[in-house]
C-alpha cells in the first residue's frame, strides 16, 4: 500500500484500481453486470477521494482509509441508480442509466446489492473505529433518503403560491447531497484516529463543499452546454426545483410566476425553446449570478475550515477543490 503524503491524482488512481478489483460474482448476470456497469462509468470518485485525502492530512499510511472510502462510493452509486429511476433520467455520465439499459426491476435490485456491498466493505474496516464509522454511515444514509423524499415532495409544490423557499431547498440539498460530503471527510478523521472536534470540523467543511457542489450542478445543468454527460437543461424540461428556479419564484411578480409555471408545465416538442424561455426569466431576476455568489461563499467557508486544521498538509486538498470549482 502506498504511504506518505499523496497527491490527489495518486489517491484517485488507487481508488479506481481498488474499485476495479472489487470481487463481484458472474451470476446472476442481470444482478452483477449492472453493478459493474455503474461502477465502470467512472466519474470523479470525489467522495472516496475526500475520505482518503482527509485521512492523509494526519496519517501517512492510508490502508485503513480505503475500505470505508470504497463503501461511500458504492453507497453513492446505489443512490444514483435509484435516483435515475425516480427522475426518469435517460443518461448518467454520458451513458444510458441502468434502468434504461436493463429495466426498472433490475436497477432496483442491483442498486440494493450495491448498498449491501457497501456494508460489507465497512465490515472490513479497523475494528477500533468500526462503531464510529457505522453510526455515522447509518445516520447519513437515512438523511440522504430524507433528502430524496423532500426533493420528490417539492415537485408537487405550487409554482405560483406557497412554493419551496430557498431555506427549504438548501435544507433538502444538505440532506440529499451535502451530508455525504461531510461523511467522507469525517470518515478520514475517524480512520486517522482523530477526536470528535476534528471530525466535526471536517464534517462541517464537507457540508459547505457539498452545498457548493450541488449549487454548481444546478448552474451547469442550464449554463454549461453539452459535454458534461447529462441532458442539457434537463432540470427545466422536468420542471425540477433548483436554486435557480426557487430564487426566481421568491422574487418574481405574480405575472412572471404564472408565465414561468405555464412554460414549465407545457410539454414542448421543441425543448430548446422551452429552455431558452425559462433562461430569459432567470436572467431578468439575476439568479445565475446569485447562485454563483452562493457557491463562492460556501467554498470560502470550506477553505477556512480546512486551513484551520493547521496540519501543514492542507494544500493538496485545497488544490483539488480549486480544480473542481472550474468543472
Amino acid at each position: 500500500m502506498t504511504s506518505g503524503l499523496l497527491s490527489y491524482e495518486e489517491i484517485s488512481d488507487l481508488i479506481s484500481q481498488r474499485i476495479k478489483e472489487l470481487a463481484l460474482p458472474d451470476e446472476p448476470e442481470n444482478l452483477y453486470e449492472p453493478m459493474r456497469y455503474m461502477l465502470g462509468l467512472g466519474g470523479k470518485r470525489l467522495r472516496p477521494l475526500l475520505a482518503v485525502m482527509s485521512h492523509n492530512l494526519f496519517d501517512d499510511n492510508i490502508a485503513n482509509a480505503i475500505p470505508p472510502a470504497l463503501a461511500i462510493e458504492l453507497f453513492h452509486n446505489f443512490t444514483l441508480v435509484h435516483d435515475d429511476i425516480m427522475d426518469n433520467a435517460p443518461l448518467r455520465r454520458g451513458h444510458e442509466t441502468v434502468y434504461k439499459k436493463w429495466s426498472t426491476n433490475v436497477a432496483i435490485l442491483s442498486g440494493d446489492a450495491l448498498l449491501v456491498k457497501a456494508y460489507e466493505l465497512l465490515s472490513q474496516s479497523d475494528l477500533a473505529v468500526q462503531p464510529r464509522l457505522l453510526q455515522a454511515f447509518n445516520q447519513t444514509a437515512l438523511q440522504v433518503c430524507e433528502g430524496q423524499q423532500l426533493d420528490m415532495d417539492f415537485e408537487s409544490r405550487s409554482l405560483t403560491c406557497k412554493g419551496v423557499s430557498e431555506k427549504e431547498y438548501l435544507h433538502m440539498i444538505k440532506l440529499k447531497t451535502a451530508v455525504l460530503f461531510g461523511l467522507s471527510l469525517q470518515f478520514g478523521a475517524f480512520t486517522a484516529g482523530q477526536d470528535e472536534a476534528v471530525a466535526h470540523q471536517l464534517y462541517e467543511a464537507g457540508i459547505h463543499l457539498g452545498l457548493a457542489f450541488q449549487l454548481q450542478d444546478d448552474l451547469l445543468d442550464v449554463y454549461a452546454g453539452d459535454g458534461f454527460g447529462k441532458q442539457t437543461g434537463g432540470d427545466i424540461i422536468n420542471a425540477k426545483k433548483t436554486c435557480l428556479l426557487v430564487k426566481t419564484l421568491e422574487q418574481a411578480t405574480l405575472e412572471d410566476k404564472r408565465k414561468l409555471a405555464t412554460i414549465l408545465r407545457t410539454k414542448s416538442r421543441q425543448p430548446q425553446r422551452k429552455i431558452e424561455a425559462v433562461m430569459a426569466i432567470y436572467e431578468k431576476y439575476g439568479v445565475e449570478a446569485y447562485t454563483a455568489d452562493r457557491i463562492k461563499a460556501h467554498l470560502a467557508d470550506f477553505r477556512q475550515a480546512i486551513t484551520g486544521l493547521q496540519t501543514g498538509r492542507e494544500q493538496n486538498l485545497l488544490n483539488l477543490i480549486d480544480q473542481l470549482a472550474g468543472r
